[in-house]
């Protein structure tokens, strides 16, 4: 079927990382199949991850159909974009649905894009991840695509203004080997081994970052354990328990 929507917002999407003059930096493309199913799996710090993770398959040709949460398919202006890109709509009170329709989608040879820990983390380290990633590719008999993005918390975070200034932000995108689900596996054995491999992704995505904090006031997109101001994961813990 024709992709009507898909690749004009791809090409709008490219004159916009131009106009912003972002600078990136993405390795490990090859790694994404260039046909066939899978599950690609994403650390999650930006509004704008998912964009960033569908650039990383291009080089391969492919399109990734991600799964976000429902009320972004309600919006007047995401909504039909969504829709036309054949994204998967999430409703956390019935996720079924969404299982359903991305398990048929994986049988059908589509890549689907995953945020295991569900939403972004403020603390900009890895969460625990949810399951479903892993229990997806074990039923659909696909491999799980490691990833890792880093820098694009700078643009359009949770908690923080816009930045869509030419700022020539640095992105940097790491794609891991493929990770195997064998359906003999205990699904929670292989989200630790997948978290882990997106772990070691994301801090070689942060060891090759070009740019650091300019001064006092620019300290907050750095993970408190590297130095930064953001909160650390046990202060973004108590937050959400309040």
């Amino acid at each position: 079927m024709a992709e009507l929507v898909y690749r004009p917002v791809i090409g709008f999407a490219k004159t916009l990382f131009k106009v912003w003059d972002l600078r990136i930096d993405c390795k490990g493309s090859e790694n994404i199949p260039r046909s066939g199913g899978a599950v690609l799996v994403s650390n999650h710090i930006s509004y704008l991850d998912f964009i960033f993770n569908g650039l990383a398959a291009l080089p391969q040709k492919r399109l990734v159909r991600f799964m976000a949460k429902e009320s972004v398919f309600r919006h007047r202006i995401s909504g039909p974009l969504m829709r036309g890109m054949k994204h998967i709509p999430v409703d956390r009170a019935q996720g079924e649905a969404a299982y359903q329709h991305a398990l048929d989608s994986l049988r059908s040879g589509e890549i689907i894009g995953v945020f295991p820990e569900a939403t972004i983390s403020p603390s900009f380290t890895l969460k625990s991840f949810k399951s479903g990633a892993a229990r997806l590719a074990q039923e659909a008999g696909v491999p799980l695509i490691p990833i890792a993005v880093w820098g694009t918390q700078r643009l359009w975070t949770k908690g923080r203004p816009r930045n869509f200034r030419r700022s020539h932000t640095p992105i940097t995108i790491r794609v891991g080997e493929a990770i195997e689900a064998p359906r003999d596996q205990y699904a929670g054995a292989i989200t630790r081994r997948l978290r882990e491999r997106v772990q070691e992704l994301l801090e070689a995505a942060q060891r090759a970052y070009p740019v650091r904090p300019k001064g006092p006031d620019d300290t907050w997109w750095m993970p408190a354990h590297l130095g930064g101001t953001a909160p650390t994961p046990e202060q973004v813990r108590e937050a959400e328990a309040r």
